[in-house]
């Protein structure tokens, strides 16, 4: 994996040296549940504050030039789903595409391609608290010193359902997916499924891989857009979420 995130890394710095000053640059990284997308965009986030500070030793007590943004803040509430015609179904199904507010993420990838003027401030995206299981508002800042964004998420490539997805994904500048067998996804989903107490045995989390995370996974490769990278996930284990500190107990 490392040279693959090489080579993903020096792009992104090439690409964000030749933004103008007034433009951020836009990335977004998806691909079905268990891909290793998170570890990806995180690392990737990671490097690009590293260059840049290396670039830059007397900013080195600045904040980064990149943000990772995860979008399970973007999850709907349980009151929300509860709220839905079928509940018990869209409770069930937390994860697909229906279960996200794509408009509210729309807006904010809007937002951020206003261009960056002397009085921009920073702007606010939604976490996603797992204690409460619920997003919080206004959690993620990207100030306007950061003008690389790396988003991370099941549906960011997504072409067909809502079309916010469809036109959010059509306003990055690169469009990255992280592809993976099923097979390894789905053992990564069971480790993960028991790990984070949302499955108690691994009977119980292989149940749900195969009846939520996978059947999401199936409709984001069938409606996937044609991406600018494709990024073939391979078992190694210096690269661990949980070795690299990285929370991937999400559905998203």
């Amino acid at each position: 994996m490392e040279n693959q995130v090489d080579y993903l890394v020096k792009k992104a710095w090439t690409k964000w040296l030749d933004t103008p000053k007034s433009k951020r640059l836009l990335i977004a990284v998806s691909g079905i549940p268990g891909s290793g997308k998170t570890t990806l965009a995180a690392k990737v986030a990671a490097r690009l504050n590293e260059m840049w500070r290396d670039s830059s030793p007397g900013l080195a007590s600045m904040p980064g030039i990149a943000t990772f943004l995860p979008m399970d803040g973007y999850h709907l509430t349980r009151a929300q789903l509860s709220a839905m015609p079928d509940p018990n179904t869209a409770h069930a199904r937390r994860g697909a595409a229906f279960t996200f507010d794509a408009p509210a993420f729309l807006d904010l990838v809007k937002k951020l391609r206003e261009p960056i003027c002397p009085e921009s401030g920073t702007i606010y995206a939604p976490s996603f608290d797992h204690a409460v299981k619920d997003p919080v508002a206004n959690d993620i800042p990207i100030a306007a010193t950061s003008r690389i964004v790396i988003f991370e998420g099941n549906y960011l490539s997504f072409g067909k359902g809502a079309p916010e997805w469809k036109e959010a994904a059509e306003m990055m500048d690169e469009l990255w997916f992280v592809d993976v067998p099923e097979q390894v996804a789905k053992e990564r989903l069971i480790r993960r499924h028991v790990k984070s107490g949302i499955a108690s045995n691994e009977e119980e989390a292989a149940k749900r891989a195969e009846e939520n995370d996978l059947v999401n996974g199936k409709e984001i490769i069938e409606a996937r857009m044609e991406v600018h990278e494709m990024v073939y996930s391979k078992e190694d284990d210096d690269w661990l979420p949980e070795k690299q500190g990285i929370d991937t107990e999400r559905d998203a």
